[in-house]
């Protein structure tokens, strides 16, 4: 039988699918209050042969295929965001990026999806009303020391939405766009991330969802979702004494992957997530009232080649002035509103002297034929408040089949999204504290 809870829901912002590997700063084994440590972990792309949900028959454009496609699903639960809670919309399509982490005393190793755009972090629990297959085993409280159940009366369960109590327990339900849902107990727990050497990150009373009854679409490899949002159940925000509001990550390009299966992407949090050096520009960070999880930035115009053109837009996502535009590493590819993308791809194809070429898929608006999967493009700047954010073509061109290269910017309907293409090789920095996005160029596969 579910509980009966206010539901809520939520939309997947910055959703890493990701596999960890974690180097600590200092030698300590347990990061206490008011640590100064920081840590990395390595993200492994969903469709990377070291991703437990890579697919070999499936050939490379066909898995580019599939992201465009998601791309196009993620924006679609954002536009219908109905806020009324501290949570905002997900689905659980197959995301970007996985992640791997220990949960109890003892420690048992499970896998999740992690994403920015949601705050509430959930797992599967022993005793299952209903569960979904998962590679690991379901987690069982009764087996951990360091598990606790949280009270009706406890502030944290009026923070999630909650009205649900049972047998003193406060109860949480999450609904996802595809009718997918979990629903349990709020409780808190130790999470470890471990590495490859005999070092662990332990940090103690996590406020999660423990889920009984869980069904719907989510990849059977995993077993919930780690929030890591900008609300105030996030884990992100959970862990704020020891990484002190800051994290950052470093998105390889797609090619890297499958031309080396050793290079991947990494997330950093705490001390290691500074973006400092020469070539750093920074923009304020936007939260809306309504949506505090997500991440919003100010797009002022977007410069092709010596023509800038005006970004005026306001989201209907937020209700700040500023924050025209999120930034999440979950979208594949970049979206603008129609009216701003005609005026960009008259100025760009006016600057490109290729062969045009139809896309057989039908999905890309600008293609052109290209020998060697390259074309001479222009120059695009990205010019967000006080942060000019240079693109290079291997953040707006992509190889879509043998021979074909297309514009990975696209036309959507009253929705901004700054995508993971456009932030390949940037190290990408997140300070919550300060209120701001730090950009510095990268060569991700050797950060």
């Amino acid at each position: 039988m579910k509980i009966n809870t206010k539901s809520f829901n939520l939309v997947p912002t910055l959703v890493f699918l990701a596999l960890f590997h974690l180097s600590l700063v200092s030698c300590n084994k347990s990061i206490g209050s008011h640590s100064a440590n920081g840590f990395t972990l390595d993200l492994i792309h969903r469709d990377s042969p070291l991703s437990p949900l890579y697919n070999p028959s499936n050939a490379p454009y066909d898995r580019l295929q599939n992201a465009f496609q998601r791309s196009f699903s993620r924006a679609s639960f954002f536009k219908k965001n109905s806020i009324n809670t501290i949570q905002s919309t997900i689905v659980p399509i197959p995301s970007e990026y996985l992640m791997k982490i220990s949960i109890g005393t003892p420690a048992i190793d499970t896998l999740a999806i992690a994403d920015t755009g949601s705050d509430l972090t959930w797992i599967q629990c022993e005793p299952c009303v209903e569960c979904f297959k998962q590679m690991a085993p379901i987690f069982n409280p009764k087996n951990s020391s360091s598990y606790k159940t949280i009270g009706c009366k406890e502030k944290i369960c009026q923070e999630v939405g909650s009205s649900a109590c049972k047998n003193s327990i406060c109860g949480y339900e999450v609904t996802y766009g595809d009718h997918s849902e979990t629903s349990g107990d709020l409780s808190s727990e130790t999470f470890t991330f471990a590495s490859n050497s005999s070092q662990n990150v332990s940090i103690p009373n996590i406020i999660f969802g423990c889920g009984h009854d869980n069904g719907g679409t989510f990849p059977n490899t995993t077993s919930g979702i780690i929030g890591l949002g900008g609300g105030t159940v996030s884990i992100v925000n959970q862990m704020n004494q020891e990484i002190k509001g800051k994290f950052s990550y470093c998105l390889i390009p797609l090619e890297s992957s499958s031309t080396n299966s050793n290079a991947t992407s990494h997330i950093n949090f705490g001390d290691s997530a500074i973006v400092t050096g020469p070539g750093v520009v920074s923009t304020p960070l936007i939260k809306s009232e309504e949506t505090e999880t997500f991440y919003f930035l100010t797009l002022e115009g977007i410069t092709v080649g010596n023509k800038t053109l005006p970004f005026k837009y306001s989201s209907k996502l937020s209700s700040n002035d500023q924050g025209n535009i999120i930034i999440d590493s979950g979208t594949t590819l970049t979206l603008l509103p129609f009216e701003f993308y005609s005026d960009l791809e008259k100025q760009l194809v006016a600057s490109i002297n290729a062969t045009r070429k139809d896309d057989p898929s039908g999905l890309f608006k600008v293609c052109y034929e290209s020998k060697n999967g390259t074309i001479d493009a222009p120059k695009l700047v990205a010019h967000f408040t006080n942060a000019d954010v240079e693109l290079s073509p291997i953040n707006t061109f992509t190889q879509v089949a043998e021979g074909l290269v297309c514009f990975t910017i696209l036309p959507e309907v009253d929705i901004a999204i700054f995508g993971n293409l456009a932030q390949r090789n940037f190290l990408i920095g997140y300070d919550l504290v300060a209120k701001k996005v730090s950009f510095l160029p990268t060569d991700c596969t050797k950060h």
